[in-house]
């Protein structure tokens, strides 16, 4: 699955288990949608930017290998150990 394609809707982490973590990343979404269909930009960019951030913060603990799914396991990036 690409991360282009799900990571801002939060599939990815339906995908390992975290369900909590993925309803926040999709509702992050659909209340910046509604706020940018209600002419909120401000406050639809303000959404945007927390996810962007909360994203970023979820990435870099996949790489340093810190990651972990809804049961407990870490998630590595494939790669020599």
């Amino acid at each position: 699955m690409s991360r282009g394609s799900f990571g801002t809707v939060g599939v990815h982490h339906f995908y390992v288990g975290r369900w909590l973590h993925g309803l926040f990343d999709l509702s992050l979404l659909v209340a910046a949608g509604i706020f940018f269909f209600a002419s909120a930009w401000i406050l639809a960019g303000l959404l945007i930017f927390v996810d962007v951030v909360h994203n970023t913060y979820f990435v870099y603990k996949l790489i340093i290998g810190e990651y972990r799914d809804g049961y407990g396991k870490l998630i590595r990036v494939p790669g020599p150990s």
